[in-house]
C-alpha cells in the first residue's frame, strides 16, 4: 500500500502536515467515521474529506468553508481524479492550504458560529 501526504485540520488547530496509508480506513479513522467529500469551489484540484455524520454526532464545528461549516477533523488530499482515487498534496497546495486554514480562520469561523447561534436565539425568542 502506498503512502500519501495531506493536511489534517483539526477543529481549533492549525492545520498538520501528515502522511498515511492511502486506505479508506485510514481516512475514516482520521476523521472518526464514515467519509464524506467535498470540493472546494475555487480549486478542483483537491478534495476535502470530512466525516459524513459530524453534525448529527455533534462533533466540535470547525471551519467555515464558503458554503457549509465542516464539523469534525477533516483531511485535505489532491483529488486523483483520472484514477477515481485521491494524491499527495503538492507543496504548493500545502502552502495554500496552511495559509487559508490559518488562525484568522478559526476566529472567522467562531464569528459565523456565533452568529447563527444568536439568530437562532432571536428567533425562538420572537416565535414565544
Amino acid at each position: 500500500m502506498s503512502k500519501i501526504k495531506g493536511l489534517l485540520i483539526k477543529p481549533y488547530e492549525l492545520p498538520e502536515e501528515i502522511e498515511f496509508e492511502n486506505t479508506l480506513e485510514a481516512k475514516q479513522h482520521l476523521v472518526g467515521g464514515y467519509i464524506e467529500c467535498l470540493y472546494p469551489e475555487d480549486d478542483t484540484s483537491v478534495v476535502f474529506i470530512c466525516n459524513e455524520e459530524g453534525k448529527i454526532n455533534g462533533m466540535t464545528l470547525n471551519r467555515f468553508i464558503g458554503y457549509d461549516i465542516i464539523a469534525g477533523p477533516f483531511l485535505i488530499l489532491g483529488d486523483d481524479y483520472e484514477n477515481s482515487d485521491f494524491k499527495s498534496l503538492t507543496d504548493n497546495q500545502i502552502k495554500k492550504y496552511k495559509e487559508r486554514f490559518d488562525k484568522q480562520s478559526i476566529i472567522e469561523t467562531e464569528k459565523k458560529i456565533n452568529a447563527i447561534k444568536l439568530n437562532k436565539y432571536i428567533n425562538e425568542r420572537l416565535e414565544r
